[in-house]
């Protein structure tokens, strides 16, 4: 840990911010949607409104007929009279009137009639039999300004273009194109008053899925907090009844002995007493030590890291084990490469972990045995791994999986917390901690850090 907090996730405010900006954005696009989708289809209705309007025309109008059966006739008073009935249609602008050849052989502005104009893809697929509904505005992005646009009043406002084609009866052939200018206002205000509508109901529909979706959001976030708490409290419990149970059990026997040495120094020859007195400085020091172990292991650690070289490291620390390895006719062998690089830690925490490994392996011991400690680098992966073998009893498969996790022992006399420390203290420094043990061949502890 390096002493700075990280903030706890907060699922309702995040979750608002990211369902309000993607409810907002789906709506957008919906409602977008919506308006291209409704706004052509009443263009399209309107184009199929007034297709009917000159079917139903040139059916009534016999001159008309005659007309678009042979245009060579020319234009009679009848037949112009006809065409003035379809300029004088609501909200039109112009009407033309296209022969096969895309020639206008009649206009509601009579400087365009005879002429022909370049090339039209709206013209050309209503000469081929279809009906063409486009909105047009002059003012907008990629509007292409045609030429036979030219003299169009009211260029201002956005109009709708349409192209009706005259078919001949009974034969699949166009006779003539109808070219309509509109500018339709009602159309346009209710196009308008749509729009208004989409948006209102896409933001009020936007807002209910919001307030639904947040309310069980909100709900599962203090129901989550509320676990946690439990949780929390729950595991609290019990690593105090944990702790408890390995405090009591680890302080039960020294605190025998030291009653047992106290009662028998009264009335004790000297020899007897000093062994007692003895005894009672010896479990003394069990005792602060295992103090010194629970405090170390529920202190933060905030230690910032530094370069520490190894091999004083470790001589320091086998050092301070002689004379108990001696006493148990136990060989320690120091095996360091000669090219270690410092690692990146703190000087007593590594050497608090170093020594909290190599008691374990003293412990570890019940017969005359050998303790190596290696150290080696790995330039690849830029690790220096520092491990301590033993060639004890060695560790079941479920005894090393327990192994490390706090105030969990197999010592009689420990508390449980020296390797689950050591993990967290490799751990702060971004090293890690490896145990492989085999039953009846010794067990190894691997101590992996990075090269500072």
């Amino acid at each position: 840990m390096n002493g700075s907090t990280t903030a706890p996730f907060n699922l309702s405010r995040w979750f608002a911010l990211t369902a309000l900006v993607s409810i907002a954005i789906l709506a957008l696009v919906i409602g977008m949607l919506l308006n291209r989708f409704i706004t052509q289809r009443l263009l399209w209705q309107e184009a199929a409104l007034t297709k009917e309007f000159v079917q139903s025309l040139v059916q009534v109008e016999r001159s008309l007929q005659a007309y678009f059966a042979d245009p060579s006739r020319g234009l009679d008073a009848e037949t112009q009279v006809a065409f003035k009935h379809i300029a004088a249609l609501p909200d039109m602008l112009r009407a033309n009137i296209y022969d096969p050849s895309r020639r206008i052989i009649w206009s509601s502005d009579g400087q365009i009639m005879g002429r022909s104009f370049g090339p039209n893809a709206e013209l050309d697929h209503a000469l081929a039999g279809g009906v063409v509904s486009k909105a047009v505005d002059p003012h907008g992005h990629g509007h292409d300004d045609k030429p036979e646009h030219q003299g169009l009043v009211h260029m201002r406002d956005p109009f709708v273009e349409i192209y009706v084609p005259i078919m001949a009866q009974g034969e699949p052939r166009v006779l003539a194109v109808v070219e309509f200018y509109k500018n339709p206002r009602t159309l346009r205000a209710t196009l308008a008053d749509l729009r208004g509508y989409l948006a209102l109901g896409a933001a009020a529909a936007g807002l209910l899925l919001f307030l639904a979706l947040y309310g069980l959001v909100r709900r599962a976030d203090n129901t989550i907090r509320r676990q946690q708490r439990q949780l929390v409290e729950s595991e609290t419990l019990a690593v105090i009844g944990e702790m408890s149970a390995a405090v009591a059990h680890g302080i039960r026997n020294p605190l025998a002995t030291i009653r047992s040495s106290a009662e028998l120094i009264p009335g004790a020859s000297l020899a007897e007493a000093e062994a007692s007195a003895a005894d009672i400085v010896s479990q003394s020091d069990r005792l602060e030590a295992w103090v010194r172990e629970l405090l170390a292991y529920a202190r933060p650690l905030q230690e910032a890291p530094t370069a520490v070289q190894l091999a004083p490291l470790v001589g320091q620390c086998l050092e301070s084990f002689g004379r108990e390895a001696q006493r148990r006719n136990i060989r320690i062998v120091s095996q360091l490469a000669g090219n270690l690089p410092a690692v990146q830690g703190h000087p007593l925490l590594l050497g608090q972990v170093l020594a909290s490994v190599v008691a374990n392996a003293v412990e570890a011991l019940d017969r005359p045995g050998e303790i190596v400690v290696r150290g080696e680098w790995e330039p690849a992966s830029d690790l220096v791994t520092l491990s301590v073998a033993d060639n004890g009893p060695g560790m079941t498969d479920a005894q090393r999986a327990r192994a490390g996790k706090p105030f969990h022992t197999t010592k009689p006399r420990g508390l449980g917390v020296g390797l689950s420390l050591a993990r967290r203290v490799l751990e702060r420094f971004g090293g890690r901690l490896d145990i492989d043990s085999t039953p009846g061949q010794g067990t190894t502890v691997q101590l992996h850090l990075k090269s500072a």
